[in-house]
Parts: C-alpha cells; structure tokens; sequence
C-alpha cells in the first residue's frame, strides 16, 4: 500500500465527532478498499474497488460531495450541542475543525490515485471529485441551523411514525398553496398561526374540522411545503400511535427547528382509550408543552366522537362519561377552522379557477352544468370533487 493511501485509511480510523460515518455502506467499502491495497492480491483489491464504486454510484457518482452530504446530515455530539446553545468546549471545536479537514482530504481521493495501486490493465468505473471547503460549509450549516436543522431533520421536510420510530417521507406530497382554491380565511388562520410557531411567538393547537374533501390535510402539508427552508417540519401521528406522543415531544423538544404534530382525520368512538396522551399533551402536561411544537388535526367532526345510536341511549354512564370528555378534548384546541362543503357558486368558483389554471376553454354555463352533474354522482359538491371533475376534462381532452 503506498503512503498517501495510508494516510486515508488512518484519517478515517481516527474519526470521533464524525464517528458515525463509518456506519455508511460507502464509507465501509472505501475503508475495505483501503485495507485491500495494504496487500498484494489483486484480485481481491479489484473486488473492493468494484464494490466501493458500486456503493457510491447508488448516491452520487460525486465522492465530493457524497462525503459533504454525509457531513452535513450528521447526527452528532458537537452539532447537538451548537443547536441546544449549550457550551462547546474549546477541544471539542479543535477536533470538530480537525476531523473536518480529513474528511476533506478522503474526499478529494481520485479513482486514479486508487487505481495506480492496483496492478489492472482492464476497465475500472471513475468517480468525480470537486472542489469544495469542508470547514465553511459546515459553519453555514451552524450559522443556519434553526432553518437547516441537522440529521434527518436536515434532508426531510415530513415524517412518520414507524415502530415507535421517526421514520422521513421520502417522496411526499409535494402541494403548494398556490394549488388550492378557495378557503382563503380558512386557509389564513391556519398560516398565521404557523407563522407565529417559526417566529417563536405562542401558537395555538389547531383542529382543522369540516366535511370530506374540503382541503384540511392539503392544507396542512402545502404549508408545510411553503415553510420547510424557514425551519418548519411535520411529523404524522395516527390515532393508534397517540401514546407515542411524549416520546416524539421529547425527541424534538430541544431542537432548534419548528414541528407539527399532525393527526389525521381524528375522531374517536365511545369505547376508545387511546386519547390520554393527546389530552395530556394539550393540556400542557407533557413535557410542559415545548414552544417549538404545535399540534395540528383534521377530523370531519368538530367534537371529534363518533356517536351511534347505542350512545344516545343514555344506559351506560362510563359511556357517556367517556363521551363528555372527548367533547371537552376538542375544546382544548385553541384555534379550531371550520372547513364547510361549498355552496354552489363557491363551488363553481373553484372549478371555474381550476379550469381557468389548466387551459380548459369551456363556456360557463356549460362547465356549471357539467360540474354541478359530476357532484351529484360523486358525492356531492367539495374542492376535492371539483379537482376530480376538472382531471377528468383534462383526460377527455386527451382523449
């Protein structure tokens, strides 16, 4: 093995702070290929080369700025630290600095360097490298990090929930604002709120409550989308995982960045059990409710209970004990918006803009006729029919 492949093999061995690089696939098979060349058999330095490149190529055909990603999405000790604006010992700061540049160096190793090791006349794959200054870019990364935020956190704008674990939406629905029609008060209250979570001001629990259809969870992530480069992520609860709650709040309750717990089409039965922790969280109980998180649900009722017949009939007070005090759990939402079904101009408003939005050259009172038809056989009128309706002149067009 030559000396300056060494020096990157070591480099990497001595790695603290950035420790948990080495745990990256990649980051093991350059390790592996670095041992190889130490020896003399070529053909076993041919397949980590070959194994190397193959695990880097899934993510970049960049070395670069592979190692740089990799940099700057670390979960680790020193990052921590700077995002909970606590003490950061002068040593530490001198190995974070330090191991930054080795990373720097690795980085920059070349296929060709490599492969002068390897005594091969045949086609071995390349990789590019560009120039780039570890050091700066991870003091932006501090600099920023109540928008940028680290780990995970710092890659995706939306989670869920995954055996009790935080697990990123890696394709989610990507819906802008400027996608919804209609709601604009509605839509409003929900975004200033929001505005007022990411500047730190109090922000209030919301329940977004109304018929099927009428926008609330597209609501809540086009804001999400709208907001992420200023710090804002979502994070989704189901019904079932409402006990997961203080371990999430505890998670995230220190970290510099902005989080909705959000919970979909919430509503619960006289028989359920599962509320306590939504409850003891609204109440403020539970972790005593971090300044940096706001829960956000929609449900298609404003108390939130499914009521049958069986508990109108009065026979079972723990029933309607039970019932009483899902009531009471909506009216701890301090912002509650009212997501009504449209009316028939407000409907046709909504068509009229979509249709508008999508070249679709219809006269009025043939595109009203035709919408309010559609409506009637698919459940009546709602922003969700009327985007329906407008896809389907979209593909007949087409047609």
């Amino acid at each position: 093995m030559n000396t300056d492949l060494n020096e990157y093999s070591f480099g990497l061995d001595s790695l603290v702070i950035f420790r948990g690089l080495l745990k990256n696939e990649a980051i093991k098979a350059l390790v592996n290929l670095l041992s190889e060349c130490s020896g003399e058999d070529t053909g076993e330095k041919i397949k980590a080369y070959s194994e190397f490149v193959y695990q880097l190529y899934k993510k970049s055909e960049n070395l670069t700025d592979f190692m740089l990603e990799l940099v700057l999405e670390d979960e680790n000790s020193y990052i921590i630290r700077h995002a909970e604006k606590k003490y950061v010992d002068e040593l530490m700061t001198e190995c974070a600095l330090n191991e930054l540049k080795v990373i720097q160096k690795v980085a920059y190793l070349t296929s060709e360097q490599v492969c002068s090791d390897i005594d091969y006349n045949g086609f071995l794959p390349k990789w590019k490298n560009s120039a780039t200054d570890f050091v700066a870019e991870y003091q932006k990364r501090i600099e920023n990090i109540n928008c940028c935020g680290y780990g995970l956190y710092s890659k995706y704008n939306m989670f869920i929930m995954k055996n009790s674990k935080v697990t990123p939406v890696r394709y989610p629905d990507e819906i802008q604002l400027s996608d919804l029609i209609g709601y604009k008060r509605e839509r409003d209250a929900v975004i200033n709120n929001t505005l007022a979570l990411l500047d730190g001001k109090p922000a209030q629990n919301v329940l977004l409550y109304g018929d099927a259809g009428t926008g609330k969870s597209s609501t809540v992530k086009a804001i999400v989308n709208k907001y992420s480069s200023k710090g804002l992520r979502l994070i989704e609860v189901t019904k079932e995982q409402l006990r997961d709650i203080p371990h999430i709040i505890d998670s995230i309750s220190k970290n510099p960045l902005k989080f909705i717990l959000f919970i979909d089409d919430l509503s619960f039965s006289s028989d359920d059990d599962c509320f306590g922790a939504l409850k003891a969280t609204l109440e403020g109980s539970v972790s005593a409710r971090a300044d940096n998180i706001a829960i956000y649900a929609t449900s298609n009722r404003r108390h939130l209970v499914k009521e049958s017949f069986s508990d109108r009939d009065g026979d079972d007070i723990h029933r309607n004990d039970t019932i009483q005090e899902l009531i009471s759990l909506s009216a701890r939402f301090g912002l509650k918006v009212n997501f009504s079904k449209p009316d028939k101009n407000s409907y046709f408003e909504i068509v009229k803009a979509l249709a508008d939005k999508n070249n679709i050259a219809l006269e009025e009172n043939q595109l009203s006729v035709q919408a309010e038809a559609f409506a009637l056989k698919n459940g009546g009128r709602s922003a969700r029919t009327a985007k329906q309706f407008v896809n389907q002149l979209i593909n007949d067009r087409r047609n």
